[in-house]
């Protein structure tokens, strides 16, 4: 997830939401101050994530973002891993991203694991506005090893659609997996809704 202080709360997002990804820290600071310094955007969100790379998160008016993106592009050059622009970003992609999880409850459960988290942001995006389902978390890559990876609920048909869109739309990213489960086991679910990392699960 992009860093930031734990009491501090992310502003309004919308319509536009864009990620820049980069390999280098340094490199990343300088791309997202030219970021700030090309448009007025409404929010900026910058910081380290494992393993070494850098994420800046921008929302606003359309063009705004784009100027920003355009920018942190042109100083980032060689170092930008990825990059997504959402001009009309789905508003349950924007409650995963500040922190809300669900509980699997649907017919099937949905994965897209990917390599960046730009990607798996786009693949999100695009299953939620293709198909009918819920987004139960999207994890960006703490504690990851830099992967990102998602969670669809719904019916079987639904979610079989939502991965399908979601990984055509990501379909160059190294490192894409997508799974379709039906009728996930109620132990899953229960490993899931609780914590996915295994040293939470085995504690205690």
């Amino acid at each position: 997830m992009v860093a930031r202080a734990a009491t501090e709360s992310l502003p309004a997002i919308g319509p536009a939401l864009a990620l820049l990804e980069l390999d280098s820290i340094a490199a990343g600071i300088e791309a997202g101050d030219a970021m700030a310094k090309r448009a007025p955007i409404d929010v900026l969100r910058a910081g380290t994530v494992h393993p070494g790379k850098y994420l800046i998160l921008v929302c606003g008016a359309v063009a705004d973002v784009e100027e920003a993106i355009a920018a942190g592009r042109e100083v980032g050059a060689s170092a930008v891993l990825d990059v997504v622009l959402l001009p009309n970003v789905h508003p349950d992609l924007v409650a995963a991203i500040r922190g809300e999880r669900g509980s699997a409850g649907g017919e099937a459960l949905g994965i897209i694991e990917t390599t960046t988290v730009a990607a798996v942001i786009e693949a999100a995006d695009a299953g939620l506005k293709g198909a009918h389902v819920r987004l139960l978390e999207i994890r960006l890559a703490d504690d990851l090893g830099g992967k990102g990876y998602l969670l669809f609920d719904g019916t079987v048909a639904d979610v079989e659609a939502a991965v399908a869109i979601g990984t055509e739309r990501i379909a160059s990213s190294p490192g894409l997996v997508q799974r379709v489960i039906p009728q996930l086991h109620v132990e899953m679910a229960d490993n899931l809704a609780a914590d996915a990392r295994f040293a939470a699960r085995v504690r205690g």
